[in-house]
Parts: C-alpha cells; sequence; structure tokens
C-alpha cells in the first residue's frame, strides 16, 4: 500500500503544512484535493490516515487522524539489520539504495573497498540517494526509516563495526564471498537471538583478501551461496531476504534432528 513518507513534524492539533517537492507530489501526482484521505508515514515510523484540508498558493494543509502504531510496535522483536557495501558503480548503488528501502533495512554502510570503483564523490549524490529512499519507501508502503551511512575507508568500517559491538549486546557480522571458506549457513548464524546484525556484500570483484582477513579478524562469519556466481545487486538483495525471512519465521521452523 502506497504511504506518503512525511518529514515535517505534527503541530499539537494533527495539523501539517507541506510545500515545494511534497506538495508537488501530492497534488500534482497523486492529485490529492480538499476532503480526500490517504496514509501516511509519520517521522518516528507510525502509520496515520490523513485528510487534505486545503490546496491553495503552494501550499498544502493536511490533519492527521488515526494513528496506527501496531506495525511499528511489531518490528522492535526483531534485530537491528545493517547492509555493509562495498560501493560499486552508481546505477547499481541505485538499484541497492531502492532495494534496501523496499526491504525495511534501517541502515546502509557503505564504504570504499579495493575493488570500488566508484563513491569516491559520494556527498554530491547523496541527495539523490536520498530521494530515491524516500520514493521506494512511499510505493512499497515502509514504515522503516532506511538511513544512509556517509562511505567509511575499511579501517574506518571496522571501526564501526566495533562501536556497534559495544553498543549491543549480542551482534552477528556475516560476509558473503563467492568461494566457501566456512561452514556455515543463515540457519546456523541466526540459531540464537541477536539484537544487530551486520551483513557486508563486496563490490563488483568482490572483497579483497585483505578485506577478506580483516573481517575475519572482526569476528565476522563468512557465508557461501551455493549455484551461480551473484551480481553484488542480486547478493545483497538476496542475503538480505534470506536474513529477514528467517528471522521473520523463526518461530514456525521445526528443526528435527538428523539421521
Amino acid at each position: 500500500m502506497k504511504h506518503f513518507v512525511l518529514k515535517t513534524p505534527v503541530d499539537s492539533e494533527g495539523y501539517v503544512r507541506l510545500k515545494g517537492e511534497d506538495y508537488h507530489y501530492l497534488v500534482r501526482v497523486r492529485r490529492l484535493k480538499p476532503g480526500m484521505l490517504f496514509d501516511l508515514v509519520l517521522p518516528h515510523g507510525a502509520s496515520a490516515r490523513a485528510s487534505v484540508v486545503s490546496a491553495k498558493d503552494n501550499e498544502l494543509l493536511i490533519k492527521c487522524l488515526d494513528v496506527s502504531e501496531e506495525a511499528f510496535d511489531k518490528k522492535e522483536n526483531l534485530p537491528f539489520i545493517s547492509l555493509i557495501i562495498g560501493m560499486p558503480k552508481d546505477a547499481k548503488f541505485d538499484l541497492i539504495v531502492r532495494q534496501m528501502a523496499e526491504a525495511e533495512v534501517p541502515l546502509i554502510v557503505p564504504f570504499i573497498a579495493e575493488h570500488s570503483i566508484a563513491g569516491r564523490d559520494f556527498l554530491s549524490k547523496l541527495k539523490r540517494w536520498e530521494r530515491i529512499i524516500k520514493e521506494a519507501r512511499q510505493q512499497s508502503g515502509s514504515l522503516t526509516e532506511t538511513v544512509l551511512f556517509p562511505p567509511l575507508d575499511f579501517e574506518g568500517l571496522l571501526k564501526f563495526w566495533e562501536e556497534k559491538k559495544n553498543e549491543y549486546e549480542n551482534s552477528l557480522g556475516i560476509f558473503l564471498h563467492q568461494m566457501v571458506l566456512e561452514k556455515g549457513s543463515f540457519h546456523g548464524y541466526l540459531n540464537k537471538k541477536h539484537d544487530f546484525i551486520a551483513l557486508a556484500v563486496g563490490p563488483e570483484g568482490g572483497f579483497s583478501q585483505k578485506e577478506i582477513k580483516g573481517f575475519t579478524a572482526a569476528g565476522f562469519n563468512s557465508m557461501y551461496i551455493a549455484g551461480t556466481t551473484l551480481r553484488t545487486e542480486t547478493a545483497a538483495l538476496y542475503g538480505i531476504a534470506a536474513l529477514k525471512t528467517i528471522l521473520m519465521e523463526s518461530e514456525d521452523w521445526n528443526y528435527l534432528p538428523r539421521g
């Protein structure tokens, strides 16, 4: 279901005044008129029903009606998931950002890997990627705010990981690799409770040997997805989808002894 992602705080009586791009999207694209109802996501992540009060002088006045915290509260049972991505080409990164927003991933952490050939002018494109996130959330109805972290070098990435391990009691790091480095599975890694999970995916060309050693030394587990070699953007979505499916359906799985 489509939701409008609201960034502007609601006043004490539930009213919000919107201008600029928000006005254009709701009035020109969605063609909303006074009296019409629509769904939106509030800044803190809850969903709400809103009514258009007026639309004049390039300003839209809306009023929030029923606010539902149900979907927002349900996500509190899932660990905080972060995608770590070695910066690929811009077009691939556009797709990854859109997919992660649609998949309700709260944090994307890009880093300049040894095989990265893009990402040096990240800040000049940040507004475009933020717009992609907003459009993806509005299209998919995601109630999760997806944040795009500034790009890090590999040393900075490992520091980020250490900070998260100190912040969260039970952290899990997994990096995807195109070769079998150790025997591991998503089910095996997720067989106990975690409150923070980081999934690392390499750029075109994968991780370098230095990066593999760095991830391993920092406590990351390697994961090999059997079958064909996946493109960067496919691996990111594949990995996140597998993680979230197992986490959301963990109570329904039956673990039977072998033999």
